[in-house]
């Protein structure tokens, strides 16, 4: 009861029987009795499993749905009630009565009877008896159901929102490569001075690196189609008929847009997590990556006074509460962040991938949640690096231009001319003076400053080769 005497809304239950007896349900929830003695047995993290998830289930209730039906095992009317309460699911409707914590049964069994309960429950609401287990569980068990909707929840999260941020990120990059496919600027090595290089040719190999993780995930998307839906309780299929892993993909793909094949032996699917666990290792990789192009954006804006201060990237917010005018370097380090965020759920995913006894890995639930946590921050990050850093940070090119030219480092150029102890004197000499290196190469290498010139031109050694 409430303080003024009113009845609390959640307080109003109802009797629901499962096979271990009575369990109190609030009135107004869809949900059954499994559902609610996995809401209080585990009250853990508060986060319940992210709706991407909860959709793929829906999309695999719904296709064995229309699997079972044409082996003559549903009638059209319960195949049509429960298609069309996964298709409300799908569509986000109903997101209130998914409530299981993802530290749950390791198989996913609670999240399974959760889609199962709630879609029995709509069909009953449109008048249709349909029972959770019987009709909307027919042909499944949760043993192939969660490890079947990691597959498709990772698939689709991948290719409808990842990938698309990538291609978008490495657009932006060609972009401004372009631009400054001539600037010249100091290449550097182990954070030290090294050959001068371009910046196109910096951006070029972040957009090279984004290139070749989206083929690897590309890859990995592959594998995960192959689905393990079928298998059942263990993998051999008790309890479905053989044609319908056949006749599930069938009607996966039509409802989902995506060419799901029936893994060709289905243990594997339910007793190791091995696809999931490469996918995971994928975009760890993706998250290395954009750590290295938020690193090198951090460095190049460093400053402005005492630092590289070679760009400037936009300025976002007040970056102190303390100090005015002083702005950060925001989204680089907010990429960052993700990058060490995803690099922990892969470890995880690691670990669980690990927990493979025998016939089925028991922390299904973990991986799921994490990959599609990983996928949403690492798609998140990609856009805001693309639209709120790359593509609008200036050039200082006063500051480039000077650096480079002083930069003793372009002694290496005189080598195959001089020799490499000649060619070092002279840069000890420059280091020493803070003279320009050409200045000083005049006077103690014997060539004329007209070869120098050629020899020492920034932009033309950034073209490699020996003059």
């Amino acid at each position: 009861m409430s303080k003024d005497g009113a009845r609390d809304a959640d307080s109003i239950t109802r009797v629901e029987t499962d096979s271990l007896g009575d369990v109190h349900v609030p009135a107004g929830a869809l949900w059954g009795a499994q559902t609610q003695r996995a809401v209080d047995n585990f009250p853990v993290s508060g986060l319940p499993m992210p709706p991407a998830f909860i959709a793929a289930v829906a999309r695999i209730k719904q296709a064995a749905a229309e699997a079972n039906t044409s082996l003559g095992l549903l009638d059209n009317s319960q195949c049509d009630a429960i298609t069309g309460a996964c298709q409300a699911i799908i569509r986000g409707e109903y997101a209130d009565q998914f409530p299981v914590d993802r530290y749950q049964t390791g198989s996913g069994t609670s999240t399974n009877m959760n889609v199962n309960e709630v879609i029995a429950a709509i069909a009953a609401s449109k008048g249709v008896k349909v029972h959770p287990n019987d009709h909307v569980n027919m042909s499944q068990s949760s043993n192939d159901v969660i490890p079947t909707a990691i597959h498709v929840s990772s698939v689709i999260g991948v290719a409808e929102h990842l990938l698309p941020a990538l291609t978008h990120l490495r657009g932006v990059i060609y972009e401004r490569e372009a631009l400054f496919s001539e600037q010249v600027k100091t290449g550097r090595t182990h954070l030290m001075d090294a050959m001068p290089i371009t910046l196109g040719q910096e951006m070029r190999t972040w957009r090279e690196q984004i290139l070749a993780v989206e083929k690897r995930l590309e890859a990995v998307v592959d594998e995960l189609l192959a689905v393990p839906q079928g298998g059942t309780a263990v993998g051999t299929g008790v309890n479905a008929l053989p044609e319908f892993s056949r006749q599930f993909v069938k009607f996966l793909k039509a409802n989902s847009g995506y060419s799901f094949r029936s893994m060709e032996h289905k243990f594997v699917g339910l007793s190791a997590v091995d696809g999931p666990v490469a996918l995971s290792s994928q975009l760890r990789g993706l998250g290395i990556v954009l750590t290295k192009i938020a690193n090198d954006l951090r460095w190049m804006n460093s400053g402005p006074i005492h630092g590289l201060a070679e760009i400037s990237l936009p300025a976002l917010q007040p970056g102190s509460s303390i100090m005015p005018g002083k702005v950060n370097p925001v989204i680089p380090e907010s990429v960052a962040m993700v990058g060490a965020q995803v690099t922990g759920l892969d470890s995880a995913n690691a670990i669980a991938g690990q927990s493979g006894n025998f016939q089925l890995n028991v922390m299904l639930p973990l991986v799921a949640g994490n990959l599609l946590d990983m996928i949403g921050l690492l798609a998140n990050a990609t856009g805001i690096l693309a639209d709120k850093a790359i593509r609008d940070f200036t050039v200082n090119t006063d500051t480039l231009n000077a650096s480079v030219g002083r930069n003793p480092v372009l002694v290496t150029a005189l080598n195959p001319e001089i020799g490499y102890g000649p060619a070092s004197e002279i840069a000890k000499e420059a280091y020493k003076t803070g003279r320009p290196v050409i200045d000083v190469a005049e006077e103690k290498s014997g060539l004329s400053r007209e070869r120098l010139e050629e020899l020492l031109n920034p932009l033309k050694l950034t073209r490699g080769g020996i003059d």
